[in-house]
């Protein structure tokens, strides 16, 4: 291979590849970035989010100072956001993940997300409160919850378009439709680059490292139903069409060891008339997450979980996931007016499947579901209602009592018509299961070795996520391993050039 033009190749061209980008440019590499998608799709899964992110922080004056940089003191004023301190955040990790998740990449998320966000707004992305699904009015203020409460300007979208501007500030190249197939090795072990596949066929790339930071494999049927289980060919997918995990497989064959919930996924309740994958008008909007508020059941008209369990944050991928074993693969989410006016907006686009009624027995009528059985699931569910001081802003403890499952927070009967109901299936958004890496990002083999000069960010890396989810951790892993993946593939193709 000739002399290498670039020190660092980026594979993929969402939130953790730019970061991952940005970082190696900063620490002096010369950087390109491959996006296998045409530029009209680019982003990644990192385009479909709303942008939220989840980090340690002593409170809202302590996010002011890092990230909400701009907030007035009257919009301070109006707002109540709880602290979310570096043991809250791994307790909560922890909860979800029943203890699985590495400790080495918990503390390293945890520990550089503060410094991390600060980090973004300097290279130019903005943030805000997230008022429209993480806050609820209360005694005049705005009470946030869940833990995961700033999101990116313009959400997902946003996010993508802020990196991109710095990486044109930068001079990093981002060649679109072209996709990365093959890494390249040396006799010495190490990678020397990688064959890509772009509009005019294939061609060799060298370089002094590798990022891979190209998502997942959300997005190949075969893959789904081979690890996460039969009849996950037939989930939608929330985001992009192109992760199919082409990095994953680059590094497999190569060596290196697969890590990680491989049978475990991101996954959401997803409006059942979504299309196969992301739209990019609707983005994250055909996900509908203001089920505490109301209750779910399947199309034998029976509930299956426990809504009220907790902050929908920590229960919305396992909900998910829940819903691929009930008939039909569909849920259904019932609402009185007594909360109708609390969900949030996404319950409103025009591309919604709702069903609205005066009595229960029209709702199950039009929802097709056999009227006797929702009547009796509602009626029981009703009886079972506890009185309490209703508070959506908080683990509330108004619960039924009773009845299976539970209800173990904000259980209000369902008997204020007009009644509405919104029909969801399961939206996969990403996989768990990926490559391992160690404390400066390397790939690690079967051995345990790291593979010199491969490096790996964000979905595809494995270890951090077990069975479940805590929201907002997603795009704040990639950033922080992002960032730390770019400077360490830098400092090793300096390395490499100062040695040569």
């Amino acid at each position: 291979m000739s002399e290498p033009e670039f020190d660092v190749v980026v594979v993929g061209a969402g939130n953790a590849a730019l970061c991952a980008a940005i970082s190696a440019r900063q620490h002096g590499a010369r950087v390109l970035v491959l996006e296998k998608a045409p530029e009209e799709e680019k982003g990644g899964n990192s385009y479909f989010t709303a942008g939220g992110f989840r980090f340690s922080h002593d409170g809202l004056d302590d996010v002011r100072e890092c990230v909400l940089v701009d907030m007035t003191d009257d919009e301070a004023g109006r707002m109540i956001l709880p602290t979310h301190d570096r043991q809250f955040f791994y307790d909560t990790l922890m909860k979800v993940t029943h203890g699985q998740s590495n400790d080495d990449l918990a503390w390293t998320l945890i520990d550089k997300s503060r410094a991390t966000m600060a980090w973004m707004v300097e290279i130019g992305v903005r943030f805000i409160p997230m008022y429209g699904r993480q806050s609820y009015e209360v005694n005049g203020k705005q009470h946030f919850y869940g833990g995961v409460n700033i999101e990116a300007v313009g959400g997902g979208a946003g996010l993508v378009d802020f990196l991109l501007a710095r990486c044109a500030k930068l001079g990093i190249e981002v060649r679109y439709g072209t996709g990365a197939a093959k890494l390249l090795q040396g006799q010495d072990y190490a990678i020397h680059g990688l064959t890509v596949r772009g509009p005019e066929g294939y061609g060799d790339i060298a370089c002094g490292a590798v990022v891979l930071a190209c998502g997942g494999f959300e997005s190949n049927p075969q893959w789904r139903v081979r690890y996460l289980g039969p009849g996950w060919d037939l989930a939608r997918v929330r985001g992009t069409r192109h992760n199919t995990g082409d990095g994953i497989q680059m590094a497999l064959d190569i060596g290196a060891v697969p890590y990680g919930n491989w049978s475990g996924c991101h996954s959401v309740g997803w409006d059942v008339s979504a299309p196969p994958f992301g739209d990019r008008w609707v983005l994250d909007n055909f996900q509908k997450h203001s089920y505490p508020l109301g209750i779910m059941v399947n199309m034998d008209g029976a509930r299956f979980v426990d809504e009220g369990e907790d902050y929908r944050n920590l229960t919305y991928v396992r909900f998910g996931r829940a819903i691929m074993d009930q008939p039909q693969r569909i849920a259904v989410q019932i609402f009185d007016q007594k909360t109708v006016h609390r969900l949030r907006d996404e319950y409103r686009i025009r591309e919604v499947t709702r069903v609205v009624a005066d009595t229960i027995e029209e709702l199950a009528a039009g929802l097709e579901i056999d009227p006797a059985r929702l009547c009796a699931t509602i009626d029981a569910y009703n009886a079972a209602c506890q009185p309490g001081d209703y508070n959506p802003a908080i683990l509330d403890g108004v619960a039924t009592a009773g009845i299976s499952p539970a209800k173990s927070n904000w259980a209000l009967p369902i008997d204020k018509p007009p009644y509405e109901a919104f029909v969801t299936t399961t939206g996969v958004t990403f996989t768990f299961g990926g490559l391992k890496i160690d404390d400066k990002n390397a790939v690690q083999d079967l051995a345990d070795r790291p593979i010199p000069g491969l490096f790996a960010a964000g979905e595809l890396v494995g270890g951090l996520f077990y069975e479940n989810y805590p929201g907002g951790t997603g795009l704040m892993s990639g950033s922080v391993f992002g960032k730390l993946a770019g400077q360490h593939a830098a400092g090793y193709a300096a390395a490499l050039k100062e040695n040569a």
